[in-house]
């Protein structure tokens, strides 16, 4: 046991003098300028050694070497020289990460419990000069689809505006970019199916109002993905009531009601739509499908040859008058008892409804499923013998 002891101590002398010719090295290639990543692979690499990792002058060594790198770059953009502009913003990033990670060693209390920080306020004015480059490198990662590397960067620049190294800043009343930075941030969680990356700064980014449309759909989505349908509904109404010539939000508040049954709500979406866009097609449509489900045939009906006058190619319109004549039929040849009077009847509403359902057929001959069944029903009726083997073949 004594024997190790003693080995070890004698280590402790060799170790400290490999590592002081590490510094040596790295402070030359610094004072060189050239080397200068490998100067700081050095240093990073003595920092995760604890004895090391208290020293202030290391910290600093360490954020000359990175600063060196991207006034490197600077000069050749200068003299309008091709760059890499990824690392040029990566080493931007990598300055933040010294500087701050410099302050959070300064936070730790000395042997007598006492907190000085010596470099606080230089540290943070250096920083403050350099933070438009989290911004615009977040952006340039986020249109060259590097959605980790934006967010990083973005979160970075963001999340100056909670730490106490920038408090005399006051980045959250003052920087107005910080709601943009929030969406962008959002919008690369989004596209990384990272739900927390997306709602993390969901609240700042709503003060964006250029991209606020778009902010809502990405949470509209990431709720659903959640299976949050209290927040999901919160958001689709909001959407609503704010971008009703948007149709994101109408779909989805139909769709969601229709699935659950609630034809009734659906209906009151597409009527409140239709206020404020009285002759889009689309919400006529939806309103023209859900009237037929809820068995308001003659309202659907009156609807749907109302779009058919405008526009005859409209193959849903087609389909849903051919379908609220055609159900009427359906509902009185069900009876169990009729006269030849009432017979005659629902003869000449299956003579009503065939031509609606033939020319759906004729607009969308691949939707079998939707006409087959009726207009064989019809032709069979009709005595249609010639067109109803031709169904009954493709039935």
């Amino acid at each position: 046991m004594k024997k190790l002891l003693v080995c070890f101590l004698l280590c402790i002398p060799l170790c400290m003098q490999a590592n002081k010719k590490t510094i040596s090295l790295a402070r030359d290639y610094i004072r060189s300028g050239k080397n200068l990543e490998k100067a700081e692979g050095l240093l990073c690499e003595l920092l995760q050694d604890p004895v090391y990792r208290g020293n202030d002058k290391i910290w600093k060594m360490l954020f000359d070497a990175q600063q060196k790198q991207y006034e490197q770059f600077n000069e050749k953009l200068y003299l309008q020289q091709n760059i890499d502009t990824a690392a040029f913003f990566q080493v931007a990033h990598r300055m933040f990460n010294t500087l701050e990670g410099l302050d959070s060693v300064e936070q730790v209390p000395t042997a007598k419990g006492k907190i000085k920080m010596k470099y606080r306020e230089q540290s943070a004015a250096i920083l403050n000069q350099y933070r438009p480059n989290l911004f615009n490198g977040g952006l340039f990662f986020a249109r060259n689809q590097d959605y980790q590397q934006a967010y990083t960067l973005l979160n970075s620049y963001i999340s100056c505006a909670e730490k106490p190294l920038f408090k005399d800043y006051h980045y959250a009343e003052k920087d107005a970019n910080l709601p943009v930075a929030a969406y962008w941030s959002a919008y690369c969680g989004y596209k990384m199916h990272n739900a927390a990356a997306t709602l993390r700064y969901a609240t700042l980014a709503e003060k964006d109002q250029m991209h606020a449309d778009n902010l809502l759909q990405y949470l509209t989505e990431t709720y659903w993905q959640q299976r949050d349908t209290t927040r999901y509904l919160q958001i689709l109404c909001k959407g609503f009531q704010a971008y009703p010539h948007n149709p994101f939000y109408f779909s989805h508040l139909v769709e969601y009601y229709h699935t659950l049954g609630d034809d009734a709500t659906a209906l009151d979406y597409c009527n409140r739509a239709l206020q404020t866009m009285p002759n889009n097609v689309r919400y006529r449509l939806t309103k023209s499908s859900l009237l037929l489900n809820m068995g308001r045939y003659q309202e659907c009906l009156q609807l749907s040859k109302k779009l058919i006058a405008e526009n005859d190619t409209l193959a849903d319109a087609q389909l849903y008058a051919g379908l609220a004549i055609f159900n009427q039929a359906i509902i009185l040849d069900k009876s169990q008892k009729y006269n030849a009077k009432q017979r005659a009847q629902i003869l000449e509403i299956y003579r009503e409804a065939r031509p609606y359902l033939e020319r759906y057929r004729q607009l969308k001959p691949d939707q079998k499923k939707q006409w087959a069944l009726p207009l064989y029903t019809i032709y069979m009726n009709l005595n249609m013998e010639k067109e109803f083997i031709e169904m009954e073949k493709l039935l």
